[in-house]
């Protein structure tokens, strides 16, 4: 295949994060930017850092993957709910020469929200998520 960035969408506890790891890809997600060791230290004053430092992981892998240095499989893996906080990676997909396949992750299986996302804020997660199908 060639270069390829799969966004992974979905609410919390869908199985994104287990899905991007399976895939044979490097990933990247904001969540992993509230890690300190192994423990997730969430601060949603940062969240906009957390993307920032998201979107620029990917970019790095994606210069890295144009200069024929691996990796040619990436993906990114986070919420997504909204049809405009995946724009930046279909523009560096386009500037980067990769092809992007994106993927609504359902939680079908059952699996818990580790981050202990409140059950009233999964509900307006869910209800303002976009879909596009052309």
């Amino acid at each position: 295949m060639e270069r390829a960035l799969f966004i992974l969408r979905g609410l919390p506890g869908a199985g994104k994060s287990t899905l991007a790891k399976s895939m044979g890809a490097v990933y990247f997600e904001a969540d992993m930017f509230f890690m300190e060791g192994n423990e997730y230290k969430f601060d949603i004053k940062k969240i906009r850092q957390a993307h920032e430092w998201c979107q620029n992981q990917v970019r790095i892998s994606m210069k890295n993957a144009a200069g024929g240095m691996t990796p040619s499989r990436i993906a990114v893996a986070n919420t997504f709910t909204q049809e405009w906080e995946m724009q930046a990676y279909y523009d560096m997909a386009k500037e980067y020469g990769f092809t992007v396949f994106a993927l609504v992750v359902e939680n079908r299986h059952g699996g818990e929200n580790v981050h202990n996302v409140p059950a009233d804020v999964l509900d307006k997660m869910e209800d303002r998520f976009e879909l596009k199908l052309r």
